[in-house]
Order: structure tokens, then C-alpha cells, then sequence
């Protein structure tokens, strides 16, 4: 069985100028980034502040004084976001810090929003 030539792309062709050089137009393609997610932490009555530093440090990679700040608005404000993500890594920061939080027997809640 005999194979087909690969066919080419069809490009739109601009008709001859007269001075004998054809100019394609080239369509460029637009990809949308990925929507992120932001992963709040929520406030509880029961969850040491240490220990939301703690994971603010260890699972975000916040410093000691940006951790601190944001275990502040949670305890103030209720709750307060930990990162901006993509839906993945959101997930994941999610699953990660829950398993952490009741491995030491705190009730701390952790949810994804989209951003």
C-alpha cells in the first residue's frame, strides 16, 4: 500500500505584487493562561497560632514575619490567603496541610477558591 504525501498547511496568500514576491500571512495563536486558585486558611477556636505559623512556613514557604501577618488576619478576619496557585498545586497545598493539621490532632480547615 502506497503512502499519501504529508499534506502541507494552507496558508492564506497575499495575490503577486507585480514584482514577483508572495508574502503568507502568518495568524498567531493565543493561549489563555491556566485559572489560579487561592488557598485560604479558615479561623478555628482550637488551633494553636504557633502552629498556623508553622504551616504558613513550612507549606508556603512564607517567612517568619509575612507568616505571622497572615495568622493575624485569620485570627482577626476569620480567614486569610496562603497562595495563589494553579488548580493542582492548589489542591495539593490543600490535601497536604488537612493531613498535617490532623496528624496534630487540630481541627484547622483549609479550602481552594477561585482567585
Amino acid at each position: 500500500m502506497a503512502s499519501l504525501p504529508p499534506e502541507t498547511p494552507k496558508q492564506p496568500v497575499v495575490p503577486d505584487d507585480g514584482q514577483g514576491s508572495v508574502v503568507a500571512e502568518r495568524q498567531l495563536q493565543r493561549v489563555e493562561p491556566p485559572p489560579v486558585y487561592q488557598v485560604v486558611l479558615l479561623n478555628d477556636d482550637y488551633t494553636p497560632m504557633e502552629f498556623v505559623v508553622m504551616v504558613l512556613q513550612h507549606f508556603f514557604r512564607h517567612d517568619l514575619e509575612a507568616a505571622t501577618q497572615i495568622m493575624l488576619k485569620i485570627h482577626h478576619e476569620g480567614r486569610g490567603v496562603c497562595g495563589v496557585f494553579t488548580r493542582d498545586v492548589a489542591a495539593t497545598k490543600v490535601e497536604m496541610v488537612l493531613a498535617a493539621a490532623r496528624r496534630a490532632g487540630h481541627p484547622l480547615q483549609c479550602i481552594m477558591e477561585v482567585a
